[in-house]
């Protein structure tokens, strides 16, 4: 299924919908794959933060590193569940 999203400050966009979690909050995102940096920029962290990827499933965590590009599964609920928290 395709939806239209439209998110702030990206205008609209065709395509599967993504959604990252970080800190508790649900962000729409327009592409399949998201950077250290961009989760900062959503989460308002500082740019010497950690960022620690949750897999919700089993509540394991591990921090990223400053150049890793993290895979989204489009819609909620789908894949892999996870959600991002400052270090």
């Amino acid at each position: 299924m395709r939806t239209e999203v439209e998110t702030e400050g990206m205008g609209k966009a065709s395509g599967p919908q993504y959604v990252v979690n970080v800190e508790g909050l649900d962000h729409h995102w327009p592409r399949p794959t998201i950077t250290v940096a961009e989760i900062r920029e959503l989460g308002g962290f500082a740019a010497n933060d950690p960022v620690i990827e949750v897999d919700l499933k089993d509540n394991s965590e591990r921090t990223l590193g400053e150049d890793e590009v993290v895979e989204i599964k489009p819609g909620m609920g789908f894949g892999k569940k996870i959600r991002f928290k400052r270090g």
